[in-house]
């Protein structure tokens, strides 16, 4: 199954850093940012986790929380979290369910051989809690102002 824009954002709750639990139960009514990112701690995903914190004040301006969302244990997600002091929770999706509902879990390629893993996506999920924007295939480089800019046009 993989969401669109325009569907009603898949119910989520998982653990996140610093003891916390995300969920779109507790996000209800707020627009927020759902990345999707494959592995803590390697050097995309860190860009990425960077360059999110960075606009973190921008997004959090306009009421747009953000939640990374990886299939790592939690002792590894801390890990990165504390590292490179992001503030924004970072979430253990170790069964891949919710990846799964998101169409973000897929099969991939390296080498010749085929595995299962994260595909690098983003969703932007407006206050009706609807996916606004979906991005898929991820390319990190300018992406959190992307997401930034279309977050500044859903208020």
């Amino acid at each position: 199954m993989s969401v669109k824009e325009g569907d009603v954002a898949p119910e989520f709750a998982m653990p996140a850093s610093g003891g916390r639990t995300v969920s779109n139960a507790a996000l209800r009514g707020k627009p927020y940012v759902l990345y999707f990112y494959p592995k803590a701690d390697t050097p995309g995903c860190t860009k990425e986790a960077c360059a999110f914190q960075e606009a973190l004040p921008q997004l959090g301006r306009i009421g747009i929380d953000v939640i990374g969302v990886s299939p790592d244990k939690m002792k590894p997600i801390e890990k990165f979290s504390e590292k490179y002091q992001l503030t924004f929770p970072l979430a253990s999706d170790e069964s891949h369910a919710v990846a799964e509902k998101y169409g973000t879990w897929v099969e991939k390629s390296m080498y010749g051989r085929k595995y299962m893993g994260m595909e690098r996506s983003t969703f932007l999920v407006d206050k009706a809690g609807k996916i606004a924007r979906a991005w898929r295939k991820v390319s990190v480089t300018g992406h959190a102002a992307e997401v930034l800019a279309a977050a500044q046009g859903l208020t």
